[in-house]
């Protein structure tokens, strides 16, 4: 049996970066230091940090005031912002710049008061804090393809679309095909919001399809 090792595979620099601001803290503050959600999805490195005094929570409202609270690599809504404020917690802020600029992008286009449609995942945190960066209602989540027919934007609607960094590039670019299709308006970021990281190691597995009679996603 012959095995090949995917390149590039691993953490992204996002996680990375996440992981290595939550061990700073560590070094630098002690047990405990709190962080809103996985700080990435992994068990094996969320067990490790647990045992150095790492405290994973979801509902901010449950970390004792002034303590050190870290955001995870997938960001975070503006709710969760001002109840951070509201507890006078220490915040350091390890959301991916990626998914950073996907939140200035819905903020813009909010500003100049254009429909955004957000493709991705209902559920996933990065989505949940896309989402919360605007008021409930303003952002519409699209799915799958079926979902196209819930958008009823007329012609004359000023819209755009942006899309969960994490996402599948084959799936996505049939959804946003037929969104063109659709509406042939419509407005989209200048760069695609997939991130490199996810587009490398989709393409890395695609790469290596032909040669192996199986893949193991070790995740």
């Amino acid at each position: 049996m012959n095995i090949i090792l995917a390149n590039p595979r691993g953490f992204c620099a996002g996680v990375d970066r996440a992981i290595e601001i939550t061990n700073r803290a560590l070094e630098m503050f002690g047990s405990p230091i709190y962080v809103k959600h996985q700080i990435v999805h992994n068990k094996y490195v969320v067990d490790e940090l647990k045992d150095k005094g790492v405290i994973f929570i979801e509902d901010v409202r449950t970390v004792p005031e002034g303590s050190i609270l870290i955001y995870s690599a997938h960001g975070v809504s503006e709710e969760i912002i001002n109840q951070s404020n509201e507890k006078n917690l220490q915040v350091f802020n390890a959301t991916c710049p990626l998914v950073t600029k996907v939140h200035m992008e819905v903020a813009r286009l909010s500003k100049k008061n254009i429909n955004t449609i957000l493709i991705g995942h209902k559920g996933h945190p990065e989505v949940e804090g896309t989402m919360g960066q605007l008021p409930a209602g303003d952002i519409l989540l699209v799915e799958t393809v079926d979902d196209l027919t819930t958008l009823k934007f007329s012609a004359d609607d000023n819209i755009a679309f942006v899309t969960q960094t994490t996402l599948s590039i084959d799936d996505t670019k049939e959804i946003i095909t037929k969104l063109k299709d659709k509406f042939p308006h419509i407005n989209s970021s200048p760069k695609e919001d997939i991130c490199y990281a996810t587009t490398n190691r989709q393409n890395a597995i695609k790469a290596f399809a032909g040669e192996c009679d199986a893949f193991i996603v070790v995740g």
